[in-house]
């Protein structure tokens, strides 16, 4: 029997690196987000979101519900990545290799059956498509990411062995003792909280107490979160946006004012009027783009507490 779709295990697996937020928030690149890693990018999406009457993702203020996560969830993998897998691997696929395939592709895109991993295991080259999913495709903007180095590891696991791991391993809940090994997500958290302001205790990678505390004061101050306490995809992508929001405004910034100021001195024109008006604009853009942690940090320090 051809196998062509994922397993409740796969789905399980893949909800435990993605999460279920059921409020909508920003990714770490500022793309609306909801449940197990849905955008209005995805036509599938779109249409599964157009049935509810949902036509637009605005954080802190559009939710569903479980079943609803679920129901859309269900339709997007049989319409855009259960597909792309079986059109580009090998007819004798496991089920724990359709798995791994459709895990590692909801998170890279479709067109990832196209690159060298997938070159691989259509060549029947199963320990070293294994090995290269496992090692590549986990950064982003240059950066190792623990989450993305961690999820790709235990892909590659499941693609080669069938060991299915990491359900629930989006969600970081406090826990009355420390864990054997550091998590590294969690340390990324601690030092972003730590950098903003919030005490999360020692940077330890430990989900304790102190840093649920953290977390929660974190949570109350953001327009899009709900204060749970727990450290979840929505979290942390904020936590990472926050990080990020002083870098752009810096860069962007200061490249906008020296690039137009260079061109303007080079023709001749007042190039240091043109080059105050592009910084302006630069961090006019900036803040726009990030004003949702402009208001986390108004939030906190007005000490104001929002619902959403």
């Amino acid at each position: 029997m051809t196998i062509t779709t994922t397993s409740p295990r796969g789905r399980a697996f893949m909800r435990g690196h993605e999460g279920n937020p059921l409020t909508c928030y920003l990714d770490p690149v500022g793309v609306p987000t909801i449940g197990t890693g849905f955008t209005m990018r995805s036509p599938a999406v779109r249409r599964a979101l157009g049935k509810l009457g949902i036509k637009k993702l605005l954080p802190g203020k559009t939710k569903i519900t479980a079943a609803q996560s679920d129901d859309i969830f269900a339709a997007v993998l049989a319409d855009e990545f259960e597909p792309a897998v079986v059109r580009n691997s090998p007819s004798t696929r496991t089920q724990h290799q359709m798995d791994a395939a459709v895990s590692a592709i909801y998170n890279l895109g479709v067109g990832a059956m196209d690159w060298a991993w997938a070159d691989l295991w259509r060549e029947d080259d199963i320990k070293g498509a294994a090995a290269y999913l496992g090692s590549h495709y986990n950064t982003a903007d240059g950066k190792k990411l623990p989450g993305l180095v961690r999820r790709r590891k235990e892909e590659a696991e499941l693609f080669l062995s069938g060991r299915y791991a990491s359900v629930g391993g989006a969600v970081k809940e406090s826990t009355p003792r420390p864990p054997r090994k550091p998590d590294a997500v969690v340390k990324e958290a601690q030092e972003i909280l730590t950098s903003k302001g919030f005490n999360p205790g020692a940077i330890d990678g430990w989900m304790g107490e102190k840093t649920r505390e953290a977390i929660t004061a974190y949570q109350k101050a953001h327009p899009h979160l709900e204060a749970d306490g727990i450290l979840g995809p929505a979290t942390l992508s904020q936590l990472r946006r926050d990080a990020k929001a002083l870098r752009d405004a810096a860069t962007k910034g200061a490249g906008s004012a020296f690039g137009s100021g260079a061109l303007a001195f080079v023709a001749g024109l007042p190039w240091g009027w043109i080059a105050a008006g592009a910084l302006l604009l630069a961090v006019g853009y900036v803040a726009y783009r990030y004003r949702d942690v402009i208001a986390r940090r108004w939030n906190s320090w007005r000490g104001k507490e929002v619902k959403v």
